[in-house]
């Protein structure tokens, strides 16, 4: 009989619970290896506290290929859920690749941060893989271990994160951040969807649990086989996206009086953001004879074909801070036709900063958004509905302005210290050990699943 290898997780009362020296409730795993028919044991434990008695110092520890100053949604939001937790008392350390714009040269590694080595992300600049780095993580947790990891890429860092947690017993919650799966359609490679949505699925069935922003996106990881799935919603920040920030120099320079329409993008300039069907949202929009400019904010590999197809487009590159909410203030529509997001935080941006959103009814736009409410929503897919949303707008100005207060209205309750709470359950929720049946001890499955026992 060849040999198996099994992983068990069970839990006991921690020292101090047992013993009476600590209010505080803990739990001790236990990961557990079989080999063969003799059932060779190696056992390794951590402690972990319960949500309901939570230490000042409780150690946690993100892992992420991107993080700020790098301007995109996953880097912006861990930069505000870590934020939050060192606000709240947790200790907080970073994993990331080096950043040769930031990072001084030579090895950083302390407490809080840890930088490893990077390549560049094929097609997306400024995006780095972080290389594997068992090594030095092994060395780094050891000397100063994390009570949970947030895993929140997929890529050989991460993975090697995973790894590495797995052999110290730190319990692990992973992000899923990025469909990178869908992206495969847009260019010309969709026959890798299945086999990217495999890896994706392993990758995240060997943590404690996964995170999305939406419920869809839960129900759809869900039906993949994805297991443990959680919600982790957005927030936005509705002081710095405010409609007054509105400026009227600013819309001077865009060609503008106040009575003309702004239309305005807010994101990566790619294929898999379907700025095709923002494309034609606007011509639509301009043969109804109105004054009206678009104004794209970001950057990406479609840009320069845009620039020079779209001589009338406004493209402003990539902003942040104020200057990005004063682009955001100062526009009237924002139009979002993008069909691949697991969340759209920019939606949320632009809702607070007053404007009447155009989005396809999924995602963020799903939550948030009541079509004729505080929004327009188009079917998923439906382009000829988006447009004639777009267009929609245009025509009928008190649509527009009453949306643009509802919208507002609508959405500044929605904060980041509310979702820093609700991650801070879900990373203690990960600390309770999984229970296995207890015949597992007497007869390993000799077929194991690919994803169990991986230390």
């Amino acid at each position: 009989m060849g040999s198996v290898v099994s992983t068990l997780r069970w839990c006991t009362p921690s020292l101090g619970a047992t013993a009476g020296l600590s209010s505080s409730v803990g739990f001790t795993n236990t990961v557990s290896i079989y080999t063969g028919g003799g059932y060779k044991l190696k056992q390794t434990t951590s402690t972990c506290q319960s949500h309901d008695a939570i230490p000042a110092q409780q150690h946690i520890c993100i892992v992420s290929e991107t993080y700020a100053p790098e301007i995109n949604g996953v880097a912006l939001t861990l930069a505000r859920l870590t934020e939050g937790l060192r606000t709240a008392g947790y200790t907080v350390s970073i994993v990331r690749p080096r950043q040769r714009r930031v990072d001084p040269p030579g090895n950083v590694i302390d407490d809080s941060l840890t930088l490893v080595r990077g390549v560049p992300f094929p097609g997306r600049r400024g995006i780095q893989f972080g290389l594997p780095a068992a090594g030095l993580l092994l060395r780094q947790w050891t000397r100063h271990r994390p009570d949970v990891l947030y895993v929140a890429t997929e890529g050989p860092l991460g993975g090697s994160a995973v790894r590495t947690a797995q052999r110290l017993a730190i319990p692990v919650l992973s992000g899923f951040h990025t469909n990178f799966h869908s992206y495969s359609k847009y260019y010309r490679v969709g026959w890798l969807q299945q086999l990217i949505l495999c890896y994706l699925r392993s990758f995240h069935n060997r943590t404690a649990g996964t995170v999305v922003p939406s419920s869809d996106m839960r129900e759809q990881l869900q039906h993949a086989g994805f297991t443990n799935v959680s919600i982790l919603d957005r927030g936005v920040d509705s002081q710095l996206f405010s409609p007054a920030r509105r400026r009227a120099s600013l819309r001077a320079q865009w060609g503008l009086a106040d009575d003309d329409v702004a239309v305005l993008y807010v994101g990566r300039v790619a294929l898999e953001k379907n700025l095709h069907v923002a494309v034609d949202a606007y011509r639509a929009m301009q043969r109804s004879g109105k004054p009206l400019k678009w104004i794209i904010v970001g950057d990406g590999p479609l840009l320069p074909l845009l620039q020079q197809q779209h001589a009338d487009i406004i493209f402003c590159g990539i902003l942040s801070g104020e200057r990005l909410a004063e682009h955001y203030a100062s526009a009237d529509v924002f139009l979002f036709p993008s069909e691949t997001e697991t969340f759209g935080n920019v939606t949320l941006e632009a809702m607070a900063s007053g404007l009447a959103v155009v989005a396809y009814d999924y995602a963020a736009a799903h939550l948030h958004i009541r079509h004729e409410q505080n929004g327009l929503l188009a079917p998923l897919g439906a382009a000829r509905a988006f447009v004639d949303a777009a267009s929609r707008l245009v025509h009928e100005p008190h649509t527009r302005n009453m949306l643009r207060r509802n919208a507002r209205r609508s959405i500044v309750g929605f904060d980041w210290q509310r979702v820093v709470k609700r991650f801070e359950l879900l990373l203690m929720d990960a600390c309770t050990p999984v229970v296995r049946p207890e015949r597992a001890l007497a007869t390993p499955d000799p077929k194991p699943n690919a994803m169990e026992g991986r230390i």
